[in-house]
This record gives structure tokens, C-alpha cells and sequence, in this order.
């Protein structure tokens, strides 16, 4: 396809910035496993701009995860992507019956910037592979418009491309019935990407936010793009570690951190996903649905609320011929964000800005992480799941929240 672009020539570009998920050893050994090496699509931002938070496995062989059922390709073909499939994340969520029957008729608006001009063909094949139900412009399940609802869209971008692919999949791996409104920016400036949303939250139910920028003292004057009335907003927390990142730290705003998510015999194993950000806002003040004020934080904003599945290692697969191969395995915190708004979906709740104090206060619904930190000797719950304290319902730590979904009472 004249449009893909190979690896090679993603590995000179600029925007891609490649890190490796763990340092090996001192005098580590040739014959043990290669490291897992990431590209983040979206590389470094200046000021007043924001940067999408995928990054994508380059050797799917190292992927970690492992699937709930032995996968069969449909119509028999051959390919086999890694990562985990909308039934690996329906299973380890407990998600397979709300899946099954809810969503209908509910609009989850994706926000991204720039454009993907493949982002239709892409989401069919994703689907079609799936046996999911058909989500198209012309049956109305898919709608794409740019910052302002019209049809004249902004131009494209293959990072921000792989984004928009990513979003749309893990919606739809989620919430199958679930319609997809997805709001292109036009650049990922501050201000665009705040239009933007204000636009998905008059026009869809749940939005998505897959995307951030280091916090600034104006930051609190967006707040009002990030709030609609009966319409939940979710982003992403940061793939840079401890730290916390805009839009996720906006008080009307879902933070979405990020987990480690195994395959066991038993069951499924999740651990607090060291590249996920968390901490307290420099800005924000604790919202009133946060049931702490933290003598850590000096009663500011702490982030995260609630998590999902980001470590690439343990990726997700999802379909891109816009700058990448085709099938590859993604992880980031935006994986997490569209996961934990199409599970809004799923309950349809109308919770609008209540939606995290139902987190906070609802019994059940949610499985806790207690292992694992994004920082390195870090002795308090903000940085260490292991030091989660009690939230009300159950616990609470910066990196993965009170937890990630068990179906969608918490919801």
C-alpha cells in the first residue's frame, strides 16, 4: 500500500523517540530475551501544545500477554496479530456480557488532532477481523468532523493517525454497539484540542481524551471545555512516569492511569505500569468527589481515578496502514482513556460530572492494583501502588486509582 511507511524510515523520523521499557543488567548476557522497544507516535511538545500518548510495541515477539482462548483467524486466513483482542479485554474487565447488550445508541466522542484519511478502512478491518458489527460513515455508527462539527477536516498526520486507529479500536473492542464521533482538531495546540472537546461534549455521551500536556498556570481556563452537563469526560494520565499531565488533572475530568495486565492461570494479574503518570496537580484544587485531601498533595487534585491496560508489553492489537505495518501491538495510557469511556458507555449512567465520585463511592465494580510504582524509591501511595490508602469504597493509589473495571457497577 503506497501510503504505509516502513520501519526503517519511522526510525529516522523525528517524531519518533524510542525508549526501552527496562535497562538491562550490567554485563547482561547476548542470550537473554531482547529488550522490548517502544516508538511513542507523538514525539516532544513545546508549550501550549499536547502530545497523544501511544506507543507501539516494535517487536510484537516480545509481547508479554496472553490471550483468554486460543485466537482463530476468521475466514481462515493466516495472520494472528499480537496484543489483546476485544475478548482478551472483555474477559480480564468482565465487560463480555455488558459488550454483548449495551451501548446502543450511545455516542462516544474520540478527540484527537489532525487527521487519519484511512481512519474508515482501518476501523472496518479492525472490526470485520473481530466479527464486530459494521461501523461505517454510511450506516451512521461512525462520524468524523473536525473542531467545529464540520466535514472539512484538518490536515493529516501519522502519528496523531495512529491515535485516531487506536481510539476507535479499543472503543470499539469495548462497546461494539456503541456509535463513534470522532472530533479532529486542527493542530494539537491547547486551545484546538479544548475546542474540540467542548464540540464532543455537546455531541456525544462519553469523550475521550487519549492525549496531554505538562500542567501551566493557565491550565485552570480550559477547565470549562472539559465539562458538559450529563456527559462524562475520561483522559489519559501520562506516559512519562510520575508526573501529572492536562487535561487528565481538569476536576471535571475521569484520569485514566495505566496497569500491566498478565494472563494467569487463574484469572488475570495487574500491576501499577511504571510509565503512567500520577501525582499531584500543581494547580488544580482537590475536587470535591475526591474523598482525601492529602497532606501529600496540600489538598490539590491528585491524579489518577481509575486504570486499564497500557504497558506495551502487554499491549493491545489494533490495525494501522497509515505510517505502521498494518496489525501491531499498542500500549500508553491511551489505550486506557477510550477503554475507560466506552466502559461509561456501557453503563450509561448520565453521570456527567459525578462520574468519578461514583468511583470514589460505589461498593464493588472495581479490581485493585497493589504492586507496582512509576518512580524509583518511592515510599507513598502517590508513586507506589503497594502503599495504596483507603479511599472510602476500597483504596486508592496515584498510578491506577481505585482500580480498573469488574463490569460496570463502579460505572
Amino acid at each position: 500500500m503506497r501510503h504505509r511507511r516502513s520501519w526503517p524510515a519511522l526510525l529516522g523520523s523525528a517524531t519518533l523517540a524510542l525508549t526501552a521499557l527496562a535497562a538491562s543488567p550490567a554485563g547482561a548476557s547476548p542470550a537473554q530475551p531482547a529488550k522490548p522497544l517502544v516508538a511513542k507516535v507523538c514525539g516532544p511538545v513545546k508549550a501550549g501544545f499536547a502530545r497523544c500518548f501511544s506507543q507501539v510495541l516494535l517487536n510484537p515477539s516480545t509481547w508479554h500477554g496472553q490471550h483468554a482462548r486460543k485466537p482463530s483467524p476468521p475466514g481462515g486466513g493466516a495472520t494472528t496479530p499480537s496484543g489483546y483482542y476485544p475478548a482478551d479485554l472483555q474477559t480480564a474487565y468482565d465487560l463480555a456480557s455488558a459488550s454483548a447488550g449495551s451501548g446502543s445508541g450511545i455516542a462516544v466522542a474520540i478527540v484527537d488532532a489532525y487527521s487519519n484519511p484511512y481512519l474508515a478502512s482501518n476501523l472496518a478491518t479492525y472490526r470485520n477481523y473481530f466479527n464486530l458489527p459494521s461501523c461505517t460513515t454510511k450506516n451512521g455508527c461512525l462520524q468524523i468532523v473536525n473542531q467545529n462539527g464540520g466535514t472539512k477536516l484538518p490536515r493529516a498526520n501519522s502519528g496523531w493517525g495512529t491515535e485516531e486507529d487506536l481510539d476507535v479500536d479499543m472503543v470499539s473492542a469495548i462497546c461494539p454497539n456503541c456509535k463513534i464521533l470522532v472530533v479532529e482538531a486542527s493542530s494539537n495546540s491547547m486551545s484546538n484540542l479544548a475546542a474540540a472537546a467542548a464540540y464532543a461534549g455537546a455531541h456525544g455521551q462519553v469523550v475521550s481524551n487519549s492525549y496531554g500536556s505538562s500542567e501551566f498556570s493557565t491550565e485552570t481556563g480550559y477547565d470549562k471545555y472539559y465539562t458538559h452537563p450529563g456527559v462524562t469526560f475520561v483522559a489519559s494520565s501520562g506516559d512519562n512516569g510520575y508526573g501529572v499531565e492536562y487535561p487528565a488533572a481538569s476536576p471535571d475530568v475521569v484520569a485514566a492511569g495505566g496497569t500491566t495486565l498478565t494472563k494467569t492461570s487463574t484469572g488475570w494479574s495487574q500491576t501499577a505500569w511504571s510509565g503512567a503518570g500520577s501525582g499531584c496537580s500543581a494547580y488544580e484544587p482537590n475536587p470535591g468527589w475526591q474523598p482525601f485531601n492529602s497532606a501529600i498533595c496540600n489538598k490539590m487534585r491528585e491524579v489518577a481515578d481509575t486504570s486499564a491496560v497500557a504497558n506495551p508489553s502487554t499491549g493491545v492489537a489494533m490495525y494501522d496502514t497509515y505510517g505502521q505495518s498494518g496489525w501491531i501491538v499498542v500500549g500508553g495510557t491511551s489505550v486506557a482513556s477510550p477503554i475507560i469511556a466506552s466502559t461509561f458507555a456501557l453503563a450509561n449512567n448520565d453521570l456527567g460530572t459525578t462520574a468519578a465520585n461514583r468511583l470514589y463511592t460505589t461498593t464493588g465494580g472495581l479490581t485493585p492494583v497493589t504492586s507496582g510504582s512509576n518512580a524509583s524509591n518511592c515510599a507513598n501511595y502517590l508513586c507506589n501502588a503497594a502503599d495504596s490508602i483507603p479511599s472510602g469504597s476500597g483504596i486508592y493509589n496515584g498510578i491506577t486509582g481505585v482500580g480498573t473495571p469488574s463490569g460496570v457497577s463502579a460505572f
